[in-house]
């Protein structure tokens, strides 16, 4: 695989700096976590889901940490009583943390375990002031039409 310097992108551009962050994370996959497996899906346009399999972990061995721009889920497994002698051993039971880069405006909406499988919900919510708008040439009733897109908003969100 090729490596890709981004030091000039850190130099020359200001405010970019999370971008070349993120390539220069990217780059490094290959110490990226695959242990507990998880499934990242698109449920509707700003809707995501992450599933991830955590089978063995209850839910007081698991904490969930949204902070910015990152969402961190780690798993500690509380130490057995006893030793145990397995003849097979295939269901892993180690600690784990992983890591996962949200964009802005995203935020966890729900969490909860079931059968084995964390599923956590999460929301893209672009606040009003980020939203587009729509502008009249030469019109002096910019505020009426601000305030019918409002109205709009607002009917939507009742309707769903």
């Amino acid at each position: 695989m090729r490596n890709f310097d981004f030091a000039p992108l850190y130099r020359s551009a200001i405010g970019f700096d999370r971008l070349a962050q993120l390539f220069d994370d990217a780059q490094r996959a290959e110490t990226a976590p695959s242990y507990p497996p998880y499934n990242i899906e698109l449920i509707a346009e700003d809707k995501y889901a992450i599933t991830m399999a955590v089978a063995g972990f209850d839910r007081s061995e698991i904490d969930i940490e949204s902070e910015r721009d990152t969402l961190k889920i780690v798993g500690r497994r509380q130490k057995a009583e006893g030793t145990r002698n397995f003849l097979h051993r295939g269901i892993a039971s180690r600690d784990f943390e992983h890591r996962f880069r949200l964009a802005d405006h995203v935020k966890v909406i729900s969490a909860r375990l079931d059968n084995g499988l964390l599923n956590i919900e999460l929301v893209r919510e672009i606040p009003e002031a980020h939203k587009p708008r729509r502008i009249l040439i030469d019109a002096d009733n910019l505020q009426l039409v601000e305030s019918q897109n409002q109205v709009q908003n607002q009917l939507q969100r009742q309707v769903a």
